[in-house]
């Protein structure tokens, strides 16, 4: 009986030919990391191996690791298996990964959106034979809204509070949703100051991106100064002692999770923005299809409900287990509430 190209055991997902692991849970001596949040690229391995953009973004996580910097749609042989990055789409630095051996093709996406955010290089479609996808938007009533309408309403949102002397303190991943907020915050309207693990973030994807000026919220920093501007910080910042400087503020959050009022009470959010950084259901479905492949493996997210349907389509599908968390360890208690409105 043939082997899997790639198999799924208690450290991560293996290429046992090449000695290989995508994205490995546990440490290993040789990693291929998709990118740069903490569920998938973690500390401990002898070798890392990612994309030239996601170097500085992991060392500036994992400290001095010993990295070998690829391009993309760069071929890397190991013991006879073929290796390339390709853009995800999800991040900025985000890649997938494509496995070759003796004809058969596999891809393993990491996150991924199809979506051009004007951060992150645009998603690439990969043909294949096996497509290992996410799935953490992975249901119907998941349909993300243009970014442009998005940011619109956030900056409108930030103008209406400004207008009442409140400050807006906007919620998003250090990594990733942080910067693509910034990237498209109006600056007419007034100043962008930020949580410090925004700020340092951002400070090391600086001369990569074009982004706008920023203010570090210190201790120094008086309340009056922030009335009427906006604040980016992490979620893990609300309802901490740290905000209580900005009286009278407004909260809101940008995440897919957003789309269900209950994700939003459960945060006590007072506005949501429906932003992610994933494929929506109908995203994902496009895909798939575009990779021609014919086996999907359906991982982190809805993966039974999304598997059971590709198989009612006539696809090859199958579940198997992870312990990627979702970006900055939001994902739990929010798909928890949001499973409770469908």
């Amino acid at each position: 009986m043939k082997s899997s190209l790639l198999a799924f055991n208690d450290k991560g997902i293996y290429c046992k030919q090449a000695d290989v692991y995508l994205d490995p849970w546990r440490p290993v001596k040789n990693a291929i990391i998709t990118h740069g949040h903490s569920d998938h690229s973690r500390w401990g391995h002898q070798n890392y191996i990612t994309h030239h953009t996601n170097v500085p973004i992991i060392r500036h996580r994992l400290g001095e690791i010993n990295v070998t910097a690829k391009e993309w749609n760069e071929t890397f042989v190991i013991n006879n298996v073929k290796f390339s990055l390709h853009p995800a789409g999800h991040i900025f630095g985000s890649a997938q990964v494509r496995v070759e051996h003796l004809g058969e093709v596999w891809v393993f996406t990491g996150d991924y959106k199809t979506e051009d955010d004007g951060i992150a290089v645009p998603y690439e479609v990969v043909k294949c034979n096996t497509f290992i996808t996410e799935n953490t938007f992975g249901l119907p009533a998941f349909k993300w809204t243009p970014q442009a309408e998005v940011m619109t309403d956030i900056n409108n949102w930030w103008a209406e509070n400004r207008a009442e002397g409140k400050t807006s303190i906007l919620f998003g991943y250090s990594l990733g949703k942080a910067q693509r907020l910034l990237k498209y915050l109006d600056t007419n309207i007034g100043t962008i100051y930020t949580h410090g693990a925004i700020e340092n973030m951002t400070n090391v994807l600086r001369p990569m991106i074009d982004l706008p000026p920023t203010t570090l919220v210190t201790r120094e920093t008086k309340k009056e100064d922030l009335s009427g501007s906006i604040v980016l910080a992490p979620p893990s910042a609300h309802g901490s002692t740290w905000i209580r400087k900005m009286t009278p503020f407004v909260t809101g959050s940008a995440s897919g999770w957003m789309a269900f009022r209950g994700a939003r009470r459960r945060r006590a959010i007072d506005k949501g923005f429906v932003l992610s950084d994933h494929c929506d259901w109908y995203s994902l479905l496009d895909s798939i299809k575009a990779t021609g492949a014919e086996k999907i493996i359906c991982t982190h997210g809805y993966s039974d409900i999304f598997s059971k349907y590709l198989r009612e389509i006539g696809y090859d599908a199958r579940t198997e287990k992870t312990q990627y968390e979702g970006d900055e360890g939001e994902t739990a208690d929010l798909e928890t509430a949001a499973t409770s409105e469908i």
